[in-house]
């Protein structure tokens, strides 16, 4: 009896660089658990990125950086596809097709599209930036997947892209299955000064840091206000420092850890201690990982070119069934 083929699931990230534990968290991890259960596509958003900034001279880096986050955290080109979105020419191609059949009113009513125009101050917004969720329905389509996993506030664009395929398809005939959103449970990752881990704010702890520098990053960290001194009580629950205990300590010691804060009775950096007793080890093995692949970054190069031709043989039959369905030349 023929084994069944694993469902497919898609996501990618822009080559931002180094990831930090946020990313790893709130995305990184769950890929890797994905790759054992599902038929995996993880790839580089590198013409995402234009749409921020058209400088690209770090693009080359920055994608050899994150991948060898991706790889140390537990990725494994093996068992995912992982490839550069520009290597597969065919994603452009699908996206101007759709933007045939797409009215502009769905991508002006995209929340971020607004959100970057007033964050950036952009007084002309290039229609890159108004068609960049276009491109992403046609990043996820393209591999027909059947799950793309992201967080709460990514669902409205792969509802976006079900919206694409079901006008598309009622256009030209099914082509493309409806993808469902895979919501991953993102805990609730601080950065260093309490918001939210985020390299514009400079708070990060970085997938690659040791544990100096990890520790050098922990023990300054802002907590409680109320606890000005070390015999005044304080309430874990709105302490950045517990929330990473959350993630990493064990329940005793993370029950330690909250009755010795709210009775005053341990000191804000011995809670410190423990959780980066904790904390380190699991972030060493991924730093360690990570260091033989970033060792040799021309491997990196080659899993990537590999990942991408196995997506793009992919990409070249969904586009055969798309040309024949619009009728366009073979």
């Amino acid at each position: 009896m023929a084994t069944p083929a694993k469902e497919r699931v898609l996501s990618g990230m822009r080559p931002s660089g180094r990831l930090h534990l946020g990313n790893y968290l709130g995305a990184l991890a769950n890929w890797v658990k994905l790759q054992d259960e599902l038929d995996c596509y993880y790839f580089v958003a590198d013409w995402h990125a234009l749409t921020d900034d058209l400088d690209t001279s770090d693009v080359p880096g920055h994608t050899v950086e994150m991948l060898a986050d991706w790889l140390g955290a537990g990725l494994d080109p093996e068992r995912a596809t992982l490839f550069i979105q520009s290597l597969v020419p065919e994603h452009a191609e699908l996206h101007l097709l759709f933007s045939m059949t797409t009215p502009v009113t769905w991508l002006e009513r995209v929340p971020t599209y607004r959100e970057r125009i007033e964050q950036q101050h952009l007084e002309s917004p290039s229609y890159g930036l108004l068609g960049y969720p276009l491109l992403q329905s046609a990043d996820i389509l393209m591999y027909k997947p059947r799950w793309v996993p992201v967080g709460i506030d990514q669902a409205p664009h792969v509802e976006l892209t079900r919206e694409v395929a079901r006008r598309f398809n009622n256009t030209f005939g099914d082509v493309f299955p409806e993808p469902e959103v895979k919501l991953t449970e993102i805990p609730k990752v601080p950065g260093t000064d309490g918001r939210k881990m985020s390299k514009s704010y400079n708070n990060t702890i970085d997938l690659a840091d040791d544990a100096e520098t990890i520790a050098r990053k922990v023990r300054p960290m802002v907590t409680d206000p109320a606890r000005k001194r070390r015999t005044d009580p304080g309430n874990p629950d709105i302490c950045p420092v517990f929330d990473l205990h959350k993630i990493f300590t064990p329940p005793a010691d993370r029950e330690w850890a909250a009755t010795g804060c709210r009775t005053a009775g341990i000191g804000c950096l011995d809670c410190k201690d423990v959780l980066l007793k904790h904390m380190l080890p699991p972030l060493a093995a991924i730093r360690e990982r990570r260091q033989v692949f970033a060792e040799k970054p021309a491997r990196i190069v080659e899993i990537l070119h590999e990942g991408s031709r196995r997506a793009r043989s992919v990409a070249q039959a969904t586009m055969a069934d798309v040309r024949a369905a619009v009728h366009l030349t073979p």
